[in-house]
């Protein structure tokens, strides 16, 4: 596996990098998707990599994630696994049908794609790209745009794998899909995943998308997922990271909604060192919905920016944003939300809600919501906190017999509460709960284990008396 050096740009690196191992990289896919690599890879030498001149990306430098010694699998050298040895899901009566990534490559012991009863199809995105071309290279990159300030354009000159879920038209997928996208090297690794979603007209699908470290090496993850909603497709998506501090991701996601589409979006942010999560929506039709949710907890000097984009492109539409944070010691946090209203898109409704507290004066936030409108029968509103604990809460809760510790870790989770609450799914809602507050608590770090698991069976509670409340 080839390894990178510090002599020149990060950009030419990685154009470097492409050009030596074209033929490992492409190897004996259709036409049209190495097609699409080369097009991806001019659009790197053409712009280069987001900088901190770049509006999205000014709070939040890229450049020095390129410049650890990592190291590239081209061919799937990764070791023998077996999830059932390394990975408990601890989450009570939460029933998935599990898949893994390991370093960027589908992990299965019987077959790399496999068909449900019901028609649906789950598995490897290479695997996918063999068997079914045409459903592939129809759907493939159509979402992304290349020309953004994003790493899109690289994820999808150097992807060699990730997941591949198609769900025939009304079909509802009884237990959700979890996605175990895992990093587990001796080495400093850079790895490229791509997945593609594809969701027949009255479909109906939940996917859990857990991002997990085995080790505490350093290791940079550049995804990318492109989601289509057919007509009254409904998604449940659940992005839950968990990583290690020397760990780096930067995920690029792509929906596009057809008429009368649902999505609920929740990115759940306990641990990580460096995280940029970009979240592109388009409501292509009338009558789409898209629910957009985040918490992030951060702390010591992480570092999370979350970037998100809803274009109503058509008329009576819906779109919900909240976005909360709690940010101690030194960490730091970005929130970009922009929301666009076309010219025809009359009727929307459209809603932005970004809030921090700060634990710490060295803790540092950055909002930007932003509205671009159109059109002149709408209803949009946007709106951003930053700022310390309730000052009189705080007063009402020690006044009560709490002391100032627990009275601080009692508002911060009531404060997270109003995110975790919006999770549909009960058993993981419940362990997510736990999560939150031994995180709050600083009990929880990065687990042995995958996000969902607990050593501990024990729920979580405060030391409170209520009886003075």
């Amino acid at each position: 596996m080839p390894e990178l050096t510090q002599n020149i740009t990060s950009e030419q690196m990685m154009i470097n990098l492409f050009r030596e191992n074209f033929d490992a990289i492409v190897a004996s896919e259709p036409k049209a998707i190495t097609a699409l690599r080369e097009k991806a890879i001019k659009e790197v030498e053409a712009r280069g990599f987001p900088d901190t001149d770049t509006e999205n990306w000014r709070f939040t430098n890229l450049d020095p994630l390129f410049h650890a010694p990592y190291r590239f699998d081209f061919t799937n050298q990764s070791r023998p696994f077996d999830i059932d040895k390394i990975f408990t899901c601890d989450v009570y009566d939460l029933d998935t049908f599990s898949i893994t990534l390991l370093n960027g490559w589908y992990v299965y012991q019987n077959a790399p794609l496999t068909t449900l009863s019901n028609g649906t199809i789950i598995g490897s995105l290479a695997k996918a790209m063999e068997v079914y071309p045409e459903l592939v290279e129809k759907y493939l990159g159509s979402a992304a745009d290349l020309q953004q300030p994003s790493l899109s354009a690289l994820n999808t000159a150097f992807f060699q794998d990730g997941i591949f879920i198609y769900v025939p038209e009304g079909i509802e997928v009884e237990k959700p899909i979890q996605i175990i996208n895992i990093i587990d090297s001796s080495e400093p690794l850079m790895i490229h995943t791509r997945h593609l979603v594809i969701q027949e007209a009255g479909s109906k699908l939940t996917l859990v998308h857990c991002d997990h470290s085995l080790t505490h090496n350093i290791s940079l993850t550049n995804s990318l997922s492109e989601t289509f909603l057919e007509k009254e497709a409904s998604l449940d998506f659940y992005k839950i990271q968990n990583k290690g501090r020397n760990s780096a991701v930067v995920h690029n996601a792509y929906f596009k909604q057809k008429q009368n589409s649902n999505l609920n979006s929740h990115a759940l942010i306990l641990n990580g060192g460096f995280t940029k999560n970009m979240i592109n929506v388009e409501l292509e039709e009338t009558e789409a919905h898209a629910v957009l949710n985040g918490l992030y907890l951060v702390d010591n000097n992480q570092h999370v920016d979350n970037q998100l984009f809803v274009d109503h492109a058509a008329p009576n539409c819906l779109s919900e944003q909240l976005y909360k944070g709690v940010l101690d010691d030194e960490a730091t946090a970005v929130f970009s939300g922009k929301i666009m209203v076309r010219k025809d898109a009359q009727k929307t409704l459209a809603y932005q809600n970004n809030k921090n507290i700060l634990l710490t004066d060295e803790a540092k936030a950055n909002s930007q919501p932003q509205l671009e409108i159109y059109a002149d029968d709408v209803k949009c509103s946007h709106g951003a906190t930053v700022g310390q604990l309730d000052p009189e809460a705080m007063f009402y809760l020690r006044t009560r017999g709490l002391c100032e510790r627990t009275a601080r870790q009692l508002l911060m989770y009531a404060f997270a509460g109003e995110v975790v609450q919006r999770i549909a799914i009960d058993p993981l809602r419940e362990r997510i709960d736990q999560l939150v507050e031994k995180r709050l608590k600083g009990e929880l770090s990065i687990c042995d284990q995958c996000v969902l698991h607990c050593n501990s069976k024990e729920p979580t509670v405060f030391n409170i008396d209520v009886s003075k409340l």
